[in-house]
């Protein structure tokens, strides 16, 4: 059985932990009132990975804090990590500028493969911005990229997740191989 560490990143507000809880099928009542993240909140769930056969997957989904006041903490949070999930609203502006300086923290710093690492733009209700390309930064733009709306398709982000889990878990099993391999030889 694999277990993946998974990081959610991105800006303030972008929809991190309500695409979290989604996934991980937990439910907390906020009543659609805002609560920042502190620091980081970690949930687990088992899942079967797309691509994965019948193997099961227990993940570890990292909901990290948008705000720069814990990036001291950023180091620690990446140890081990198995992907990293760029998380923004394309309705916000900034967002697409930020989502540079995420890239170049969690994932420009780690040797992860281009498929272990996933943008999610997530439209929130009452969203006016089409699934139109987004001028992304070079760096940016060779990221698989999903569009979210868990209110018209909440099942689609599900499957894209599940997709992006199955290549998170064939990398893993690349990488113990190629590991096994240099011990031997």
């Amino acid at each position: 059985m694999f277990k993946a560490k998974i990081l959610f990143v991105g800006p303030t507000e972008s929809g991190k932990t309500v695409i979290a809880n989604f996934l991980s099928d937990t439910t907390e009542n906020v009543a659609g009132e805002y609560r920042p993240t502190q620091g980081v909140r970690i949930l687990e769930f088992e899942s079967q990975p797309e691509g994965s056969g019948d193997k099961i997957c227990e993940v570890e989904l990292w909901d990290c804090s948008g705000d720069f006041k814990f990036e001291s903490c950023w180091p620690a949070l990446m140890k081990d990590c198995s992907g990293v999930v760029i998380i923004f609203n394309p309705d916000i502006p900034s967002h697409l500028k930020e989502i540079e300086t995420w890239h170049s923290i969690f994932i420009s710093t780690q040797s992860l493969q281009e498929n272990q690492c996933l943008l999610i733009a997530h439209h929130k209700p009452g969203s006016e911005t089409e699934n139109d390309r987004l001028p992304l930064a070079p760096n940016l733009s060779r990221l698989p990229l999903i569009h979210s709306d868990l209110e018209e398709e909440p099942e689609d982000m599900r499957h894209a997740f599940y997709r992006y889990l199955g290549n998170v878990v064939k990398a893993m099993s690349e990488s113990r191989e190629r590991e096994e391999m240099s011990i031997i030889t």
